[in-house]
């Protein structure tokens, strides 16, 4: 049996559940693969921010299976341990999952990936300080460094945005697109200590997949009143239009854009779950922090992201 992290939940209390290893391989796969789905989607023409929001949770489904089949290894039936108090936690973190969705989405779609990954890494400043102050974590000389380096990267690309901007993008969305990263990068980081205090009271991984479906369920239907409200959404019958008329890659590839971003992201979010709560909302936010530079060279390879020297120095400090 290997060594845990500080503050990770002995495996014995973790019967038939996805190691360590496999959390974090699932959220690599997941963090690349569904950013750079994100970035295609906006970029080849798909213009609807609220389908992009729905469509980061509403593969919440594809639990079911994980879920049944520890139940079954439970001998119990699905959510029939699962309290009022769950209940109200998932609903509460659903719904704020589903706002730092849809600012995800403005963000993505008015920036590169390189630039909206390295926006995200400030993340870890903000997880710092609010697990601090939420959960008791311990400051350490390279907690704050690691602090001192991301914002000097936040700088660094916020001075260096003239050169930055997509084709197409005014100075006024790209701030837009700046800003949500930056209060997505907020919501990310105060989730995560969420989650771990609401982890602390939970002893089966079945009850962190059930509150994990209440979540996104609750954050899909946020999304989906978006769409249905908002005209300029384009509303839940413009998807089907889009995917004709608007996605230049035609609609079998606008389908599978979209279901393989269902599939990822659920990867992704999946893979943070177990992260948190096999170890720490800390250790989670420095594994996606971690992350984040790979992000930046995918979109580099896939579609073209300039890579200057602003980039490549903040890309070096989130490392």
């Amino acid at each position: 049996m290997g060594r845990l992290l500080p503050g990770s939940r002995p495996y014995h209390d973790l019967p038939n559940v996805p190691s360590l290893t496999s959390g974090g391989l699932g959220r690599l796969l997941g963090s690349i693969s569904s950013t750079l789905l994100t970035r295609l989607y906006f970029v080849h023409g798909g213009s609807n921010r609220w389908l992009s929001t729905m469509v980061q949770s509403a593969g919440f489904p594809l639990l079911l299976p994980l879920l049944l089949h520890l139940s079954r290894l439970q001998n119990s039936r699905p959510f029939s341990s699962f309290t009022r108090r769950h209940l109200l936690i998932s609903a509460a973190i659903g719904l704020m999952m589903g706002i730092n969705n849809f600012l995800i989405s403005w963000g993505v779609s008015y920036l590169s990936v390189s630039t909206s990954s390295l926006l995200l890494s400030t993340q870890l400043v903000f997880n710092l300080g609010l697990s601090v102050l939420l959960v008791k974590q311990k400051l350490s000389f390279t907690n704050l460094n690691s602090v001192v380096l991301i914002t000097l990267s936040s700088v660094l690309i916020a001075v260096g945005s003239s050169k930055d901007r997509p084709p197409g993008v005014t100075r006024q969305q790209y701030w837009l697109g700046f800003l949500s990263i930056l209060g997505s990068a907020f919501l990310f980081s105060l989730y995560l200590p969420l989650v771990e205090m609401a982890y602390k009271r939970v002893t089966r991984y079945k009850t962190v997949v059930e509150m994990q479906v209440v979540m996104e369920a609750v954050a899909t239907v946020f999304a989906m009143v978006g769409m249905a409200a908002v005209d300029g959404g384009g509303g839940v019958g413009g998807v089907v239009k889009e995917g004709r008329e608007g996605f230049d890659m035609g609609v079998v590839k606008y389908g599978l854009v979209v279901g393989m971003s269902m599939v990822t992201w659920q990867m992704c979010f999946i893979g943070t779950a177990g992260l948190v709560y096999m170890t720490t909302s800390l250790s989670g936010g420095i594994c996606t922090t971690a992350l984040l530079p790979m992000n930046v060279v995918g979109g580099v390879v896939s579609f073209g992201d300039e890579f200057g020297g602003v980039k490549a120095v903040s890309t070096v400090d989130t490392s």
